[in-house]
């Protein structure tokens, strides 16, 4: 019976120890990096992608447009297509940069409460866990102890019995 309730403690206190864990570090240890700083660098790389896949695309409208016969045609059709993929980018950018302003940088800024909170969690757990443990270990050796108790008083009732 002890060994049951002591690995049920050890289970709970090992997934705490896990959540607290996960909760202290980023998810990609291998970049120290916190979460946020990482998403704001893929998004201004996202942007900054899309720019400069529309200029090399506008040179090509723009060549196209400034050849001889069919192709005039061709690179006009480019050039308002990339007109309006200049639009997409503007939008884009600045999404991107409510995305920045509204939520990255204010998650980003509670961060080093969140471990400040995270290491308290922690302690106060191994403090009651560890608390939990000892009433726990101590009920159980008084119950033992009482169990045994029960039995001798059994016995001795039956050797009184046996007696008569």
């Amino acid at each position: 019976m002890e060994t049951v309730m002591e690995r049920e403690c050890s289970a709970l206190g090992g997934l705490f120890q896990t959540v607290i864990g996960d909760m202290k570090v980023t998810p990609m240890k291998k970049i120290n990096y916190p979460i946020p700083h990482l998403t704001s660098r893929r998004v201004l790389t996202t942007v900054v992608a899309v720019a400069a896949f529309l200029d090399a695309f506008q040179k090509v409208a723009d060549l196209a447009t400034n050849s001889r016969g069919g192709t005039r045609d061709i690179g006009s059709a480019l050039t308002r297509m990339c007109m309006r993929h200049r639009s997409i980018e503007a939008k884009l950018r600045q999404f991107s940069m409510v995305f920045l302003d509204c939520l990255i940088n204010p998650l980003q800024e509670q961060m080093e409460e969140w471990k400040r909170v995270a290491n308290t969690l922690d302690k106060d757990h191994a403090k009651e866990y560890k608390k939990a443990r000892q009433e726990i270990k101590k009920k159980s050796s008084d119950t033992l102890k009482l169990q045994k108790k029960a039995k001798k008083g059994l016995d001795l009732s039956r050797v009184d019995q046996s007696a008569d």
